[in-house]
């Protein structure tokens, strides 16, 4: 005899969150309604854009709800009426309270994208990208009112490959964390789960994303600079300055020493031969790939180069 179907409600926002929410759906679990955050303006229009997690709701006929806050009496009020068994949060991106917390009897279960208690917080994939970490993975927790210090229910562990971007990263780990989910939710409506503490000793931070994480700093090694381009995507990527106007630098890979001679070359130092590479503060270089110079698309390294003009003695400013 097969497992009921358990009645779910889903919050969650980015796309990091659709494949879980698709899963649920074809696991034939009854979601009663999505939560997501209000439209926001999105583009030089500002006009207001639905997250990919409502756009996913849509098109599969479910309730939407989005709250501004989803603290507020109305809205604790709503989902005590709604009585879900369990609710799911994938990335929703508020804090969800207490009174929340006691509503669904098997509790609230938060898909999140790293290793905990390793990268708690809001850009866990990001950060582990951009802090050159060689593995990575998923955790399903029971959230409890701390920032992701919940107890542990299951974990999947993946390799991060050298030159892996968080963007590819978040799909792969997305797709594993939705699987990871339903098989978790089935578990535990059968009593199979020993939930496992975090140790909170070993515990480290994913804090939210700002402009200036993106700023690159070329007295460090190539290799961290490196990371931090394929770290913070999609936003707000790494930028510089070139020629006194900023330039984001969205694809780099890693090269050998003794592919260019870049002894006693200062750091950002940029060199057009063979390829774009600059020079990193440890005297290695990375090349360049992709990159967009303020208000304009983005382009191969050497497109830019040649249109450039590029001059030995070029460097990217502090």
């Amino acid at each position: 005899m097969g497992l009921a179907p358990l009645r779910t409600v889903f919050l969650g926002t980015p796309a990091f969150a659709v494949p879980t929410l698709e899963r649920l759906l074809a696991a034939g679990h009854h979601v009663l309604e999505v939560i997501t955050q209000p439209d926001r303006p999105k583009g030089r229009k500002q006009e207001l854009a639905a997250s990919p997690v409502k756009e996913c709701a849509l098109r599969h006929g479910l309730p939407v709800y989005q709250p501004e806050r989803i603290r507020r009496p109305e809205s604790v009020a709503h989902l005590q009426e709604l009585a879900p068994e369990v609710m799911i949060v994938v990335g929703y991106g508020q804090i969800i309270p207490q009174v929340i917390i006691d509503v669904p009897r098997l509790g609230i279960l938060n898909v999140h994208g790293s290793l905990l208690p390793q990268l708690r917080g809001a850009a866990p994939l990001q950060w582990a990208v951009a802090r050159g970490f060689e593995k990575s993975g998923v955790t399903i927790m029971k959230i409890d009112a701390g920032l992701d210090t919940g107890d542990m229910l299951a974990k999947y562990e993946t390799p991060v490959g050298p030159d892996e971007t968080a963007v590819e990263l978040g799909e792969r780990l997305a797709t594993a964390g939705a699987d990871l989910l339903v098989e978790t939710l089935k578990l535990l409506a059968l009593g199979r789960i020993t939930p496992e503490k975090q140790d909170d000793s070993l515990a480290t931070h994913a804090p939210i994303l700002k402009k200036e994480d993106g700023r690159i700093d070329w007295t460090k090694p190539a290799g961290e600079i490196h990371n931090l381009i394929r770290g913070l995507l999609p936003w707000p990527g790494a930028h510089t300055v070139f020629r006194g106007q900023s330039i984001h630098l969205w694809r780099s890979r890693a090269v050998s020493r003794t592919v260019l001679d870049t002894r006693d070359l200062p750091p950002g130092t940029l060199i057009h031969q063979n390829g774009v590479f600059a020079v990193g503060g440890d005297g290695a270089a990375l090349e360049l790939l992709e990159v967009q110079l303020e208000g304009r698309k983005r382009m191969a390294a050497d497109v830019f180069a040649n249109g450039s003009r590029l001059t030995r003695t070029e460097r990217f400013e502090a």
